[in-house]
């Protein structure tokens, strides 16, 4: 006994060192999948695939599965997050995530799985996988879950580079980037590449697509994403969507606004019309329709009268005092502000459609009203018989825009647009984002 006793000792001490206390123990207990074969088919997509562990007694809030490409999850996705012990999702679901983590087809890859609760870490289990391949473009960045924030002072760099995969259509095809808020069936364009399978993004420009979803400054939003492939042949138009991925972005404060109260709506600041500034870099755009020649206006700060704008004569302006300005013209005037040089500018300034569909034919144009709301131009009822139409400026063919795929995204001089269909619609147009809709009342 005595000879045995330091032999134990040593031993104990041997079984602590070899301990990796970097590394806290699991304390979930994750079990292995209910997967009933490693390579993945088609066939499978509406099976179940299904993931179960052992509760944590006592701790509350919401058990995050995550995957990764390696043990040691270096570089983790957000899976799921479920409230209960188990989850359950679709073969389909679990092919695409493994495809946006960048997983190749018909090659089997050893995944790995684990569960969070707070501080608590499940074991590690890891499943050799095979996924099939999808006919819809598929998004690998960013990844589900990711977090991106936008920096308001390096509005021209790249803040994220939107990449995907796609089958090859043996053609040309136009890939449109899109984002809404998380749930929302209401997308804004992103961007758009022609035969590329990635689109880098400046601060800049994903600020103005993630306010335009109603996402606040300074706070993280659940932002989602999908890709639409359009591709055109002598058989029609193929156009394909991805799945959304859900990802956060915080934006910054980007855009900023004046205001137009006047005599064409009855000097009130609540109702006046908007100026905005893209960029809030002390230059403001706004569309007015003055009722009268000769209509007199100010500009104000908020919708209120503590702080305003007047002229002190020709085009100049000053703060907090001047006279009222002045609109010459009836119609539709383009007014611009720029509080940097203390002037304005004044300029007539109206789109419409014009075409066969259009009551007014290739003759006349039926003029679009502004929208400082939706930051649109739009009319809410028109009757359009079967045709085509286009949009044009000024009455003029100098600046016009047809749509050359027919899928809502415009270009200069474009292809005339087919309305084959007659009856009551509401037309927009949004002349910064290039892109239209119809739709039938």
């Amino acid at each position: 006994m005595v000879l045995f006793l330091p032999l134990l000792l040593l031993n104990s001490c041997r079984d602590q060192a070899d301990k990796n206390w970097t590394n806290p123990e699991a304390s979930i207990k994750l079990y292995n999948t209910t997967l009933s074969s490693n390579t993945l088919y088609p066939t499978m997509a509406d099976n179940s695939f299904r993931l179960t562990w052992d509760g944590m007694n006592g701790e509350t809030g919401n058990y995050t599965i995550q995957f990764s490409k390696t043990a040691d999850f270096a570089t983790p996705v957000t899976f799921a997050t479920s409230t209960k012990n188990t989850y359950t999702t679709t073969v389909r679901a679990l092919n695409t995530a493994i495809l946006q983590q960048g997983y190749s087809p018909y090659t089997q890859t050893l995944l790995y799985i684990r569960v969070i609760l707070g501080t608590n870490l499940s074991n590690v289990i890891s499943v050799g996988i095979t996924p099939y391949p999808v006919a819809i473009p598929v998004i690998t960045s960013p990844t589900s879950g990711q977090a991106i924030v936008l920096d308001g002072a390096n509005p021209n760099v790249t803040a994220a580079t939107i990449k995907w995969n796609d089958y090859a259509y043996g053609g040309d095809v136009k890939y449109n980037v899109e984002i809404a808020a998380s749930g929302s069936a209401n997308f804004f364009p992103l961007g758009t590449v022609q035969n590329a399978k990635m689109l880098e993004v400046s601060h800049l420009v994903f600020d103005k697509a993630v306010l335009k979803t109603g996402a606040i400054a300074n706070i993280a939003s659940n932002i989602d994403i999908k890709v639409t492939a359009s591709s055109t042949s002598v058989g029609g138009t193929i156009v394909k969507v991805s799945d959304i991925v859900t990802f956060k972005v915080t934006p910054y404060q980007l855009e900023s606004f004046l205001y137009v109260p006047g005599a064409y709506q009855n000097w009130d600041p609540l109702t006046a019309e908007s100026l905005r500034s893209a960029t809030s870099n002390g230059i403001y755009i706004g569309y007015i329709n003055y009722t009268a020649p000769n209509s007199e206006f100010k500009i104000t700060t908020a919708r209120n009268w503590d702080n305003s704008y007047g002229t002190t004569g020709g085009y100049n302006i000053t703060y907090n005092g001047g006279n009222n300005l002045v609109a010459p013209n009836i119609g539709y005037q383009k007014l611009t502000v720029d509080t940097n040089s203390l002037t304005y500018a004044l300029e007539a300034y109206s789109w419409g459609i014009i075409g066969s569909a259009t009551p007014g034919g290739w003759d006349n144009d039926t003029d679009l009203l502004w929208n400082s709301t939706t930051q649109k131009w739009e009319i809410n009822n028109i009757v359009l018989s079967v045709g085509e139409i286009k949009f044009r400026l000024n009455n003029d063919w100098g600046t016009n825009y047809g749509d050359d795929g027919n899928n809502g995204s415009l270009e200069p001089s474009g292809a005339n647009i087919p309305i084959t269909e007659a009856g009551n619609y509401k037309i927009t147009f949004d002349e910064e984002n290039l892109v239209w809709t119809k739709t039938k009342l």
